[in-house]
C-alpha cells in the first residue's frame, strides 16, 4: 500500500496545486483515477504572516507542528509543505516532528542539479528571496543563484501577497514576471525557480523566458515518489 502523504498548508492555491498534482500524477504510477491517500491541515494565512511579518520564526514553527501533530493523529506517514517561505522555520520544527519530511527546496536544488543548472534564479516572496532557504539548499548542491533587485523584489512580493494567493493571475502581472525572468538570464542564470508555489499558476513554461523549475509540483512527485517507493 502507498504511503499517506501529510499535507501542511499555508496558502490555499499553492496547497490546492500541490494536492491537485498528488492526485492527478498519482494516475501514472498508480493506475486510473488512483493515488496515495492524502489529508491536509492547514492554520489561516493570516496566522503564519503575523509572525512572519515580525520574524518570528518560532512561532511560525508551532503552527507547521500544530498541522503535523494534526495529520500524524489521521495517519500521515510523512508530510510535505508546499509553501516555500515557511521553511525558513524547518530547522525549528524537523527534530520535533511527530513525521519525517520532505524539503521543498531540496527538491528543487536536486531537479537543478539533475539538470545540469549552474546558475539558478529564484523568484517568491520578498521574505523567501531574501532569507536563507535556497542560499542553503543550493549551496549543498553546488549551485550559484541570483535574486531580483528591490524593486523587482517589492513588486514581485505585492502580486504574490495581493493577488496570487486571492486567485487572482492578470495577464500585466504575467508580463512583468516575464521581464524578470529575462533580467535574471542577461545575469547569467540558466533557469529559474518559481519558489512561491503559486507563482505557477501565472507563470508558465511557454511564457518564461529560461527554463522553470516549479516548486509545487516538483515536491508533489517527490511526495508521489516517496508514497509509492518509486
Amino acid at each position: 500500500m502507498p504511503l499517506h502523504i501529510g499535507i501542511v498548508a499555508c496558502s490555499a492555491e499553492g496547497a490546492a496545486l500541490c494536492y491537485r498534482t498528488i492526485c492527478l500524477e498519482g494516475s501514472a504510477l498508480l493506475g486510473r483515477d488512483r493515488h496515495p491517500e492524502v489529508s491536509l491541515h492547514t492554520h489561516a494565512l493570516a496566522e503564519y504572516m503575523e509572525f512572519v511579518e515580525c520574524d518570528d520564526w518560532a512561532g511560525v514553527a508551532q503552527l507547521m507542528l500544530s498541522s503535523a501533530e494534526r495529520l500524524a493523529r489521521a495517519g500521515a506517514d510523512f508530510l510535505i509543505c508546499p509553501d516555500n517561505t515557511i521553511h525558513q522555520a524547518f530547522d525549528l520544527v524537523e527534530h520535533r516532528s511527530p513525521r519525517p519530511w520532505l524539503h521543498i527546496a531540496r527538491e528543487v536544488a536536486r531537479e537543478a542539479k539533475r539538470a545540469r543548472v549552474h546558475r539558478l534564479g529564484v523568484l517568491g516572496t520578498r521574505y523567501l528571496m531574501e532569507g536563507p532557504v535556497y542560499p542553503e539548499a543550493l549551496g549543498v548542491a553546488g549551485i550559484e543563484h541570483r535574486i531580483p533587485n528591490p524593486p523587482q523584489r517589492d513588486k514581485i512580493n505585492h502580486i504574490i501577497f495581493d493577488e496570487l494567493v486571492h486567485g487572482q493571475f492578470f495577464p500585466e502581472s504575467r508580463a512583468y514576471f516575464a521581464e524578470v525572468i529575462q533580467s535574471l538570464k542577461q545575469e547569467g542564470c540558466d533557469a529559474v525557480a518559481l519558489s512561491c508555489t503559486e507563482i505557477p499558476l501565472l507563470v508558465a513554461p511557454d511564457s518564461s523566458p529560461l527554463p522553470t523549475l516549479d516548486s509545487t509540483r516538483l515536491l508533489a512527485r517527490a511526495a508521489l515518489r516517496k508514497a509509492t517507493g518509486r
